[in-house]
């Protein structure tokens, strides 16, 4: 019998993905303390612009996109219309993305725009973040690190869209927004090495220690850009791998659910949890082991332990008329 999630919404009854309607308070997004997540099951361009501009209301500038590149010919990587379609919406926008620390073509970068006309993102400059050096970002509050060696070229941006693909992961147990930014705006060579290796062991790091490296991450991105950085996951073709697989990945069990999005990064990866729980058994079975056999739940509560969010949220359907 699958476990029931440690924190359960009192305002929400997680039955979106199955196709029927989460309740919602009585109160206007307005009158709530507790953050938004708007909720889409239309996973397609329309239904990803028009989610983001339920939360866009602060992103101005020049503005960085961050998604993930994926490896050459992934079978899961969010569609290229997608992308563009959000790209070409959203004002003085750039794609953005890092030099990865495992052996991958996108280990250089080089070899990472090779993959990037491999896997059509060709439609717009993509800015590979570390490709001129490094920064570090102070991480407030943190027990393992003060800071973090990120892409120098974030500091460039003035605010940050973090458009992730939610789906599991082989260290992480899943990967959400979090992820997105804690391993995703780590440069290559040093930033990711702080949160993977352990002395020599170059993927030292596991379990709850590893969920909490990456959620110190994580906040260096969040508290550097204060209230201009949004968060969106696409719940689609949801393997137990990351896109880091490639076309290793797993073929997902999962049904494709939907687009969550928020102002709020604990509560647009708790929603997307809440989502995945939700799911028959069938469906959930090896992506909850996944999860629960990396501590993947350490995420959320480390996060909350850093003060970025309690996962409480309210959900706002925005398919209803």
């Amino acid at each position: 019998m699958k476990k029931l999630m440690t924190l359960v919404v009192g305002t929400v009854l997680l039955a979106a993905c199955q196709g029927n309607t989460p309740k919602q308070t009585t109160a206007s997004v307005e009158e709530t303390a507790k953050p938004v997540v708007y909720f889409t099951r239309d996973i397609s361009p329309e239904g990803l612009v028009k989610i983001y501009d339920k939360i866009s209301k602060n992103i101005d500038g020049k503005v960085a996109i961050k998604f993930h590149t994926g490896e050459p010919h992934g079978p899961n990587i969010l569609p290229v219309p997608m992308v563009k379609a959000l790209w070409e919406h959203i004002p003085n926008s750039t794609l953005v993305e890092t030099n990865v620390f495992y052996n991958s073509p996108r280990q250089t970068t080089q070899g990472h725009r090779e993959t990037l006309k491999t896997n059509g993102w060709t439609f717009s400059k993509v800015d590979i973040l570390d490709e001129d050096g490094t920064v570090m970002l102070p991480i407030k509050g943190g027990k393992h690190f003060k800071e973090m060696s990120m892409g120098g070229h974030i500091v460039n941006y003035d605010s940050l869209v973090v458009l992730t693909h939610f789906k599991g992961h082989a260290m992480g147990g899943y990967g959400g927004s979090m992820k997105n930014i804690a391993i995703g705006i780590a440069d290559g060579k040093i930033g990711k090495k702080m949160i993977h290796q352990k002395g020599d062991a170059q993927w030292g790091y596991t379990g709850a220690r590893f969920q909490e490296n990456m959620a110190e991450s994580a906040k260096a991105t969040v508290d550097h850009f204060g209230d201009k950085i949004v968060f969106i996951n696409v719940l689609r073709r949801m393997s137990v791998d990351c896109d880091c697989a490639g076309t290793s990945a797993a073929e997902p069990k999962a049904r494709d659910i939907g687009i969550l999005a928020s102002t709020n990064i604990v509560a647009v990866d708790q929603a997307s949890l809440d989502q995945v729980y939700a799911l028959p058994e069938a469906e959930l079975h090896d992506l909850q082991e996944r999860i629960e056999s990396r501590e993947g739940l350490r995420q959320i509560s480390y996060m909350k332990e850093l003060g970025m969010g309690t996962g409480e949220y309210t959900l706002v359907d925005i398919d209803k008329k």
